[in-house]
C-alpha cells in the first residue's frame, strides 16, 4: 500500500513471511509498463517478532527477507513488537529509526536523527508514489463506463474492481489539471487512497472542487476522501494513533448497518455522524463514522453526485463487505 510512504510497519502477530512472496499478488506498481510486476515495497522499515525459515506456499517465488533486500527495504527481527505496541497505544504514533550496516553509529546520533526526521503532520507525499504517466485498465468485457482515476497512491486492485464492472480506468499522474480529465470525456472520476497530510493537498483539493463544478460523479476512497472533504469545505486533523487494519467496524449512518473494513490513515476529516452542512456543490453529510472512537469515514452530496469513504473498499484479500461502494459508484454515473 503506497500510503505506508515514509512509515514503518510493526507487525503484532508473531511469526511473519510464511507464505512467502509471490509475483502475482503486488498492489502497488514497480515497473510500470506493461511488463511483469512484482509490486514495489512502500514501507520505509519492517520490524517483526519472529521471521519465519522456511517458505510454505505453492505459490512463493521467494521470501519476504529476500524480497526486502532487494527492493532496499531495513528490517528487525528479535523485538517486542506487542510492547512496542503498547508504547504506542499509550503516547500515540512517533517518529522511530531502523538502522543497519553503515548507517550505525552511536544511540546519542541515531536518536538524534529520528528526533531531526520531519513528522508526517505537513508531509506532502502523493507526488512520491503517483505514477510518472498515464496508463489505462481495461475493461472486463462490454465497456459500459470511462473514468478518470488521479493516482494519489492507488492500489492495483481498484482499477481492477472497477474494470471488472465494465469500467475503463484512465490512471492519472496527481499532477494532473483539468484538461487531462476533460479531454478523455469520463463519465466520473476517481480519487485514490495515499500517503501524507491531506491539508498539503492543495492543488488535489483545487482539481477536486473543479471537477464538481463541471459536474462529473465522483467517488473517493482513504486519502481521497479527505480531499473530497476539504473541497466541500471541510477541516482535516492529525489523528493521535491512526487506523490500522483489516477489522475496523464503521456505521453506514442513513441505514444504521456496520461494515468491517481495512484501514490505514493518520489524519481524518472534522464531523459528526449523520451531521448535514452545506457547501459551494449542495448540501452534503457525514455519511459514514468509526464504531470503536466515532471518527469520520465518509461524506457525501445529497444529491448522490459525489461521495467518498475513509476506508478500503477493494481491500485485497479482504474484507468485502464494502465492495458495494463500486456498484454505487457506477450507479451514480449512470445517473448523472
Amino acid at each position: 500500500d503506497p500510503s505506508y510512504h515514509r512509515q514503518i510497519l510493526v507487525a503484532t502477530a508473531p511469526q511473519i513471511g510464511n507464505t512467502g512472496w509471490n509475483d502475482e499478488d503486488g498492489e502497488s506498481r514497480l515497473q510500470g509498463g506493461d511488463a511483469p510486476d512484482p509490486g514495489r515495497i512502500w514501507v520505509a522499515g519492517f520490524a517483526v517478532r519472529n521471521p519465519t525459515r522456511r517458505v510454505s506456499n505453492w505459490r512463493a517465488t521467494g521470501s519476504l527477507d529476500d524480497q526486502l533486500v532487494q527492493q532496499g527495504v531495513v528490517g528487525i527481527a528479535g523485538i517486542d513488537t506487542r510492547a512496542i505496541t503498547r508504547v504506542l497505544r499509550e503516547h500515540g504514533s512517533m517518529r522511530a529509526g531502523v538502522f543497519s550496516g553503515a548507517a550505525l553509529a552511536a544511540d546519542d546520533e541515531l536518536l538524534a536523527r529520528v528526533t531531526a526526521a520531519p513528522p508526517m503532520a505537513g508531509a506532502n507525499l502523493s507526488a512520491q508514489v503517483s505514477t510518472a504517466a498515464a496508463y489505462v485498465v481495461p475493461a472486463v468485457g462490454p465497456v459500459r463506463f470511462r473514468v478518470a482515476a488521479l493516482d494519489l497512491g492507488i492500489k492495483a486492485n481498484t482499477p481492477r474492481m472497477l474494470a471488472q464492472r465494465g469500467i475503463e480506468v484512465h490512471v492519472l499522474p496527481v499532477a494532473s489539471g483539468l484538461d487531462a480529465i476533460t479531454d478523455l470525456a469520463p463519465d466520473g472520476v476517481f480519487l485514490s487512497n495515499g500517503p501524507g497530510d491531506p491539508a498539503t493537498a492543495d492543488a488535489a483539493v483545487g482539481l477536486t472542487r473543479e471537477v464538481l463544478e463541471v459536474g462529473y460523479p465522483l467517488f473517493g476512497i482513504c486519502f481521497g476522501n479527505q480531499i473530497l472533504g476539504r473541497a466541500l469545505g471541510r477541516e482535516t486533523y492529525k489523528m493521535r494513533f491512526g487506523h490500522r487494519g483489516i477489522n475496523i467496524p464503521v456505521i453506514d449512518v442513513a441505514t444504521g448497518r456496520a461494515a468491517i473494513t481495512s484501514q490505514n490513515h493518520g489524519f481524518a476529516l472534522e464531523g459528526e455522524a449523520g451531521e448535514e452542512f452545506d457547501t459551494d456543490f449542495g448540501h452534503a453529510r457525514v455519511s459514514h463514522v468509526c464504531a470503536n472512537d466515532g471518527v469520520v469515514e465518509g461524506v457525501e452530496l445529497l444529491d448522490g453526485r459525489a461521495f467518498s469513504v475513509q476506508y478500503h473498499p477493494e481491500a485485497a484479500a479482504g474484507p468485502h463487505d464494502a465492495a458495494y461502494l463500486f456498484d454505487k459508484f457506477a450507479t451514480a454515473m449512470e445517473k448523472h
